[in-house]
């Protein structure tokens, strides 16, 4: 019996973040805010260098160990089931533009500052949602997840609170296009399901 690191991309992700908050929990969280978070459309913001590199890692740094831990939870609960379903690289790239994407527009539309996995974790909430979507039809559980995600951020929107509706809601409609593109493969067509195995003789 041995440990395999069965997910390759979710783990180092995972392990990466808490790397990150331990150092800051030791040394102070000046390089969280430094290099794993986006300032808000009130600080000047390079797209060169480093701050470009920043509307990545910024899904990396989290404030602090509650924070950390409610976001992967669930990216160690539903991330594995991804990797294996679409394959490392493609999760990989998802997460990339899921970052890419929340960054991008936090820094253009909103004065505040963002960082953490939360848009990642709405985005694999959505995703997984696809997954028993069978040719013409939509999973009731699928119109739920959808009906519950919008309730949610629309009633967390009329709350003062220092979460980030804004990036939970870009994670999910990341999530929701990746599904759509997803199912219907690169030729536009669905995606065929696994071969059907015949009987033995």
């Amino acid at each position: 019996m041995r440990i395999s690191y069965n997910a390759p991309v979710i783990l180092t992700f995972s392990l990466t973040c808490a790397a990150v908050l331990l150092y800051a929990s030791v040394f102070g969280f000046e390089v969280v805010l430094w290099a794993f978070s986006v300032p808000g459309n009130t600080e000047p913001f390079r797209f060169f260098g480093l701050g470009s590199l920043r509307l990545v890692t910024h899904v990396i740094g989290h404030l602090g160990w509650t924070h950390m831990l409610a976001n992967l939870t669930f990216v160690l609960l539903i991330g594995p089931i991804l990797e294996e379903k679409h394959g490392s690289v493609p999760l990989l790239v998802m997460m990339i533009l899921t970052a890419v994407a929340t960054g991008t527009l936090n820094v253009l539309l909103f004065p505040t500052g963002l960082l953490g996995a939360s848009g990642i974790v709405f985005m694999f909430i959505l995703l997984i949602s696809f997954t028993n979507i069978r040719d013409g039809e939509i999973p009731l559980t699928f119109l739920l997840v959808v009906l519950l995600f919008l309730v949610k951020e629309t009633m967390s929107v009329l709350e003062k609170n220092s979460i980030s509706e804004f990036a939970h809601i870009i994670g999910g409609l990341c999530g929701a296009v990746f599904g759509f593109v997803q199912r219907r493969g690169p030729s536009g067509g669905e995606t065929p399901g696994p071969d059907p195995v015949g009987e033995i003789p």
